[in-house]
């Protein structure tokens, strides 16, 4: 059964002919009418997917701990401007907020909070959560509303809704990925004109086979410039957590979650959540051109445990009950393990700075 964008989306393609994988992307996502982010809550146990923040409130915290001790490395600063961008329910600014305020009151007495959020849904929710902070948090449609000011930003799982690109080796050269209609009426994959700038390849891209992918992501480059260029006006660090590689490769990363099992990408756009890998190395080649400092990238389980995840939630735990404990040793596990199914080493953590402050746990490059 197609869904209602399925066939707007055919209409589309009838039209004028196939889309490329930027365009089906923003489509399913953000379409006014149809998308998945326009019409529906998609974080918790009833959504699609559950982010770190839903697991534990140790992920926020640890975030609010390492906002603490950035703020201290650029000599604590006055006015700060405390960005998120896409904050999902508010939980994880919530969370940080807290440690915030009981460990650095002067920086939660002198910082706005500026959430960066499109969906009137969410943004509801997150003024919810976040109502006993008043008038301290305000809501912009775009970064560019965000005020100029020393800014300490987060971004969890930002990048990997942002579409992107795929090109596809073939006799000729890379082609572009589109998304067209078979002979059964139905969305398919099939191949576009636009070739690829052989110079945007990774090393090695002769050997790869006929059929292999390799996606570009214009659009991610361009987020993560914008949030380069606010560090060297006004100052301050950028946090970036999403799952993703940390080395430029071949593959194809597209995929659509719903109810959290994973759906075909093309089987029901509206109604799944869309995401593909970030690739971690292009953004810290994108930072690095744009003339910011590259505080490293890392496993998300080293970073928590850098910053004494296991210590805190052995505070969390104490003077609970066995099941309380048991959960609490689980969310670790979850956030910070490696292995299938635990978010330690798929997802990594970049952070960006300026001027150059040496942050934990990152190591300090000599």
């Amino acid at each position: 059964m197609a869904t209602p964008l399925a066939e707007k989306i055919k209409s589309l393609i009838s039209a004028n002919g196939p889309i490329s994988i930027t365009d089906y992307f923003a489509l399913c996502l953000a379409d006014p009418e149809h998308g998945y982010y326009r019409t529906r809550h998609p974080f918790g146990r009833a959504g699609d997917f559950v982010t770190a923040p839903e697991i534990s409130q140790l992920f926020g915290e640890m975030l609010g701990i390492f906002m603490v001790n950035t703020w201290q490395r650029h000599g604590e600063p006055r006015d700060v401007r405390l960005v998120e961008i896409g904050p999902g329910r508010g939980t994880m600014m919530a969370d940080m907020l807290r440690v915030i305020s009981r460990t650095a009151p002067e920086l939660y007495e002198t910082a706005t909070v500026h959430l960066v959020e499109t969906s009137a849904l969410l943004k509801l929710t997150q003024m919810e959560t976040l109502s006993s902070h008043g008038d301290k948090v305000s809501w912009h449609e775009s970064f560019d509303g965000v005020p100029e000011g020393f800014t300490l930003l987060a971004a969890n799982e930002l990048f990997d809704a942002i579409p992107i690109r795929q090109f596809v080796k073939t006799a000729e050269g890379f082609r572009e990925r589109m998304v067209g209609i078979d002979d059964g009426d139905e969305l398919c994959f099939t191949l576009g004109v636009a070739t690829l700038d052989p110079s945007m390849l990774p090393q090695g891209a002769d050997a790869a086979a006929d059929g292999e992918i390799f996606e570009v992501a214009p659009a991610r480059q361009s987020v993560m410039l914008t949030i380069c260029e606010r560090l060297k006006n006004s100052h301050g660090t950028a946090l970036i957590i999403d799952y993703g590689h940390m080395v430029t490769n071949f593959g194809d990363t597209l995929q659509a979650v719903r109810a959290h099992e994973y759906d075909p990408p093309l089987a029901h756009p509206g109604l799944a959540d869309l995401t593909s890998h970030v690739d971690f190395e292009n953004l810290a080649r994108t930072a690095l051109a744009a003339g910011v400092h590259l505080n490293g990238c890392m496993h998300q389980g080293d970073f928590l445990v850098g910053l004494g995840i296991e210590q805190r939630a052995a505070s969390l735990g104490r003077d609970k009950d066995e099941k309380m404990q048991a959960e609490i040793v689980e969310a670790v596990h979850r956030l910070a393990g490696a292995g299938n199914g635990y978010m330690g080493e798929l997802f990594k953590v970049m952070a960006v700075s300026m001027p150059v402050v040496h942050l934990l746990p990152f190591k300090s490059k000599h």
